[in-house]
Parts: structure tokens; C-alpha cells; sequence
């Protein structure tokens, strides 16, 4: 394989980012990045799907079920309090991580999961539970939620859910060709019948970062309130929930170096204090009788059943390494990641990049349409040399559609990506359409819309 060029004008290097031979070092804590595949050493750039575990994470985990293992929240035993000590510890840790208060973060098993309890705590609402604090949330009729076409689907389906159980309108703020999102027509779908306004932090297909601050303005402007997809920064930018204005946000521990398994809510605290119960059962009541029962304060209100008590401590130890690395360092090492990507790409025929080009912000990632060539075939054409990337729709399809593919091909990078991993990708990729026979001047490289 000829090696691929480093792109013509590559990125100024930030005094901030960490250096290769740093992210060497840190390779070294993680085990899965050391195998080989298909006889090829793994280039792993799929973290935007699953990040991989460092050996802190996994000792974590590891050293609560050897040492620490009990009931929490239940026992009176000394390895129940030590247990429940480690599980709000992690609790403080994570909250402080995105500028959160204690009460303030709620465990779920995922973002997906934290999405869900809104809706259907909305929908609780709705239906008259929770009393006359819950009233801000109650949909119905004449009531409009609006989300954008850019969504993951777990930031979609839940909203049209609960507009198809309440009776309320879905609409949604369009995207533009270059995958940022039309803040004009924005301005205009949102209106006075609003309720609810849910969008994503950055787009896992286009790594576009949207305007947090106008959104929430436009948001607050009409009393609607707003729920941040967070699962595609929280992981790689600094990120302050608090200054960020927004009401609720939800991220991933998988995805920031944590295990499966465990997500966290935020929710600002008096609207948690408003809302009613998403699941009901044990350990988030206060009394219960036969006919009856009353329901403890945030979060335990909202964390019903045996809680994901190790993940949740591994989780913790995720956030104490992305601490110690520097979340503004990881920001600008994955920003210049970037910038490497789309500029390599921009000098492969036939290969058109799905959001902005070169110069302009992003994440550490790119998704890609290679022309004649299906991102299935591009996936395992990668995988045969030891690449991991991600192929089909990404859990976007309207955005897909919007753009005018049906699937494509994404590599995403993390603080233990090198930028000899991306070089190798852009030289592979290069090598994908002459495999094929696809070689026709007509299908030029592009970057944004179709």
C-alpha cells in the first residue's frame, strides 16, 4: 500500500493538543488497541459509536465487585454504606464533570433510556399525575415540539411518541446542504405553541457543532423547554451544562471511555423536583400503602430498582482519566484530527464528505460517500486492513435522506487516535474505488451537499 500524503495544507498545530507522543503513551492504557486484525494491527476509528476502555475503568469496575459489592441505598450492613458511599461519589464526580450539581444528574442506562424518561415523565404529566408542579409539562393539542432534522433517532422516536400520545404537533428545524442548521427558518418554527425544543450537541454524521447559545435564546424567547443530545461532546469538548443555558441534557458512559450499561440525565434542579416518576417500584418511594405511595426527591425519584452501581463507579473513573488527560487538550488534539480528515479526503476522487469542509469547526469525525461503491463494501474493504469504522446510516436516516445518500462510511477519532491511523485510513480509502473498477472521472470529490 503506497502511503498516503500527509493533505497539502494540513492544520496549524494548537499549543493546546496533545502530542503524538503523548497519545502513544496513552495507547498503552488500552489493552484492545495492541491486537491485531486480519493481520493488520487494529486502527480503531469507531469511537464515535463505542469508545474503548482504559485499564483504570476496567480495574474500577473490577475492584468494586471484588471488594464493595452490596445493595445500595438499602442496607444498614458497613459494605451496603460503603457501597452506596462509592455510588454517590461517582455521582458527584460525574456531575462536576459537566458542571452539574449532585441532584442534578440522574442515572439511566443510557442516553437513549435518559430521552425516554422525559417523554414519558411529560407524558405522567399529562395525564394529571404529579400534581400541579408537573402542570409546565403537560402536552396536548395545539402544542408543538420541535426537533431538528439532524437527530439521532433516539432524539426523534421518543418526541414522536409523545406527540402521537398527546395529541401534540412534531415538527422539525431543516438542515442545510453543508449539515448546520437553518437558524433562519429556526427563528420561525419556533413559536409560541412550542413546548418543547430537543437538539443535538454535534451531529454524529456530519460532525457539525451547533450554535448552542442561539438555540437556547430562540428556546427561551418563547418558554419552550429545551433537551441537549450531548452524547457526541460530552466525551470530546469541555462541556458546562450549567453555562450552556440548557434545561435537560443526556449523555452516554460508552462512548467517554466508560462501560455499557450507564448514561446519565441532567435536568435542572426545579424542573426534576416538578416531574413525575418515569419508572415506579422499589427504592424511589418515601411511604407506601395498598392504595397509595409517595415518591422521594431527585434523583432517586426517577432511579427505580437495583441501580447499575459498578458501571456507574467505572463511569467515574472514565471521568477522572479524561480529567488527568484535559478535556481542552482532547478538544484540541480531535479538532485537529479533524481538520486531517476532511483536508485528506478533499484529495480523494469520487469521495464526497457528508458536512463541512476544510476549515471550518468540527468534530473528530467524517462520514463519507464513496461514489459507485456501497459504504457496506467500503466497511469490510476497511476491515480486511484492519480498520474499524462505521458503515449504514448511523441511527440518522432522515438526515441521510436529507443529504442524499442512503448510507455512508464514518471513521471517528478519540485521544488515543495518531494521526498515522487517520493517514492510513485516507490511504485506504483512496484504494476502495480502483478495487471496485469504479474509476469514472464523473464522479468527483465534494464536500457538503449533493
Amino acid at each position: 500500500m503506497t502511503p498516503f500524503p500527509s493533505p497539502t495544507s494540513p492544520p496549524p498545530r494548537s499549543a493546546l493538543a496533545l502530542t503524538d507522543v503523548e497519545v502513544e503513551r496513552i495507547r498503552n492504557d488500552f489493552p484492545v488497541l495492541s491486537q491485531r486484525v486480519n493481520g493488520h494491527p487494529l486502527t480503531y476509528l469507531d469511537s464515535g459509536a463505542t469508545s474503548q476502555n482504559p485499564i483504570s475503568v476496567m480495574e474500577a469496575e473490577q475492584e468494586y465487585y471484588e471488594q464493595r459489592n452490596a445493595a445500595v441505598h438499602r442496607g444498614a450492613h458497613s459494605l451496603a454504606v460503603i457501597a452506596t458511599e462509592s455510588f454517590e461519589l461517582a455521582r458527584e464526580k460525574v456531575a462536576a464533570f459537566v458542571g452539574a450539581h449532585t441532584d442534578e444528574i440522574v442515572w439511566t442506562s443510557n442516553a437513549t433510556e435518559a430521552i425516554n424518561l422525559i417523554a414519558y415523565s411529560f407524558s405522567n404529566a399529562s395525564l394529571w399525575l404529579g400534581g400541579p408542579a408537573a402542570r409546565r409539562f403537560r402536552l396536548g393539542a395545539g402544542d408543538e415540539i420541535v426537533v431538528t432534522e439532524g437527530e439521532h433517532h433516539a432524539n426523534l422516536i421518543p418526541w414522536q411518541q409523545l406527540a402521537l400520545r398527546t395529541g401534540a404537533t412534531l415538527r422539525f428545524i431543516p438542515v442545510l446542504d453543508d449539515g448546520s442548521l437553518d437558524l433562519a427558518a429556526a427563528s420561525e418554527i419556533v413559536n409560541a405553541k412550542t413546548r418543547v425544543l430537543a437538539f443535538t450537541h454535534a451531529s454524529n454524521v456530519t460532525g457539525v457543532i451547533n450554535p448552542v447559545d442561539d438555540i437556547v435564546a430562540i428556546a427561551k424567547g418563547v418558554g419552550a423547554v429545551t433537551v441537549l443530545d450531548a452524547c457526541q461532546t460530552v466525551p470530546h469538548l469541555p462541556v458546562n451544562v450549567a453555562a450552556l443555558g440548557v434545561d435537560f441534557a443526556v449523555f452516554s458512559g460508552h462512548k467517554m471511555l466508560g462501560p455499557t450499561g450507564v448514561g446519565a440525565l441532567y435536568g435542572r434542579s426545579e424542573l426534576l423536583q416538578a416531574m413525575p416518576p418515569f419508572l415506579t417500584g422499589g427504592s424511589m418511594i418515601t411511604t407506601v400503602s395498598m392504595e397509595a405511595a409517595e415518591f422521594l426527591a431527585p434523583p432517586q425519584r426517577f432511579e427505580a430498582g437495583t441501580q447499575r452501581i459498578s458501571q456507574a463507579i467505572a463511569l467515574a473513573a472514565a471521568v477522572d482519566y479524561l480529567t488527568e488527560t484535559g478535556m481542552g487538550r482532547i478538544a484540541a488534539w480531535e479538532a485537529e484530527l479533524g481538520q486531517r480528515l476532511v483536508a485528506g479526503l478533499a484529495e480523494i476522487p469520487g469521495v464526497r464528505v457528508l458536512g463541512p469542509g476544510v476549515g471550518v469547526e468540527r468534530l473528530g469525525l467524517a462520514a463519507v460517500d464513496v461514489a459507485g461503491v456501497h459504504a457496506h463494501d467500503v466497511g469490510q474493504f476497511l476491515d480486511d486492513a484492519g480498520i474499524a469504522v462505521r458503515v449504514g446510516h448511523h441511527c440518522a436516516q432522515p438526515l441521510h435522506k436529507r443529504l442524499g445518500v442512503t448510507a455512508s462510511t464514518r471513521a471517528s477519532a478519540y485521544l488515543y487516535t495518531t494521526t498515522q491511523e487517520i493517514d492510513l485510513f485516507l490511504a485506504t480509502l483512496a484504494e476502495v474505488r480502483p478495487f471496485f473498477g469504479v474509476t469514472d472521472a464523473a464522479s468527483s470529490n465534494s464536500i457538503g451537499g449533493k
